[in-house]
């Protein structure tokens, strides 16, 4: 579905999805690292580690039906994810802040934003997110989560201040390491938070109820 009318979005989407695929090698390598240490974020300095086009066509449309307005992300790598949320609060009226530990990968990420024309709807934080977001007080209608998957539950405790009725969640990469302590604090809160799995249950999507 394409929402800008020129289709300046959708086309900047579509290359950067085919680089994209192209990326297994650089995420391969990254990993190889972890034979002789633990992983580090710099390990991925150059890979994409993007979300499925499936994946961004639904969390834009989950904006845009639920009229977020307050997007925060975690985790923008090279701005894939970063221009699905944009696109959405386009539609919405809003803005989305999000926060990228390596500069490299944020400057790269600023520049397909830009070329995607939706940098005056972007917020960028460079650092760690327990620091960047240390904080944040405004009221967060979307988070979604995509960054070092052990910070996924001590940033969701930190920022859940600012939830309200209706805050959807969306926790991507519920499959790999790290993830399993969030799972278990959220899905222990079932009078709180209502979660259910989603894209083959790769991925985790949780309102907010009280």
């Amino acid at each position: 579905m394409t929402l800008d009318k020129n289709g300046i979005t959708e086309s900047v989407l579509q290359n950067l999805h085919d680089d994209a695929k192209n990326d297994l090698l650089r995420i391969g390598k990254g990993i190889a690292k972890s034979i002789f240490r633990p992983i580090q974020p710099s390990d991925f300095e150059n890979a994409y580690l993007p979300i499925t086009e499936e994946q961004g066509v639904a969390l834009r449309q989950l904006i845009i039906d639920n009229n977020c307005k307050n997007v925060v992300e975690f985790g923008t790598s090279l701005g894939i994810s970063t221009i699905y949320l944009a696109d959405g609060v386009r539609q919405t009226g809003g803005k989305v802040i999000t926060t990228e530990i390596l500069e490299s990968k944020a400057a790269r990420a600023e520049n397909n934003i830009s070329k995607a024309g939706l940098s005056d709807l972007v917020e960028f934080r460079v650092g760690d997110a327990m620091e960047t977001l240390n904080g944040y007080s405004k009221l967060i209608d979307f988070l979604f989560l995509d960054g070092w998957k052990d910070l996924y539950l001590p940033l969701f405790q930190m920022l859940e201040p600012c939830f309200h009725a209706g805050t959807l969640i969306y926790a991507d990469n519920m499959d790999m390491s790290g993830t399993q302590y969030y799972g278990d604090y959220v899905l222990g809160k079932g009078a709180t938070y209502k979660s259910q799995m989603v894209y083959k249950g790769k991925a985790m999507l949780t309102a907010c109820a009280a």
